[in-house]
């Protein structure tokens, strides 16, 4: 029968994952995430959040997920340059199945959240985003224990 992979029988053990991935804005719009200087609200504070609700929301998201425990979600930012945030997540559980996709969906939906609040301040005069982009959203370390 197809459907979810059977974990069964599998044993619970620690796991852990790392996810991240580059969001490239104006510099100018960068400098506001900053300065705490955006309409929407503090960027950084609302993305965590987001980012921890996605990594729980991801079996409703991606059916072949198996529901889990998390136990951990932590998000840290780093301004690369004038002009490129990373995002990191990593995700924790005792379970018996991984955390990757957690990770991948809070850091990905973490960079969504970031451009949909920045928007206002990216488009050019034809409402375009020519200078604004997602890069590189890769799972950086798994742990399995």
């Amino acid at each position: 029968m197809e459907g979810m992979v059977d974990i069964t029988g599998k044993e619970v053990v620690y796991r852990e994952a790392i996810a991240e991935g580059i969001i490239r804005l104006k510099k100018e719009t960068l400098d506001r995430i900053y300065e705490g200087e955006i309409e929407k609200g503090n960027v950084f504070e609302i993305t965590k959040a987001v980012a921890i609700n996605a990594a729980k929301a991801t079996p409703s998201l991606l059916p072949f997920c198996h529901p889990i425990r998390i136990t951990y979600v932590g998000v840290k930012y780093e301004r690369l340059d004038e002009n490129r945030l990373k995002v990191r997540v990593k995700v924790k559980a005792t379970e018996k199945t991984g955390v990757e996709m957690e990770a991948l969906t809070a850091v990905s939906t973490a960079l969504l959240n970031i451009w949909d609040m920045v928007k206002k301040y990216e488009k050019d005069l034809e409402g375009q985003y020519p200078e604004t982009w997602i890069e590189r959203i890769e799972v950086v370390q798994k742990v399995k224990k």
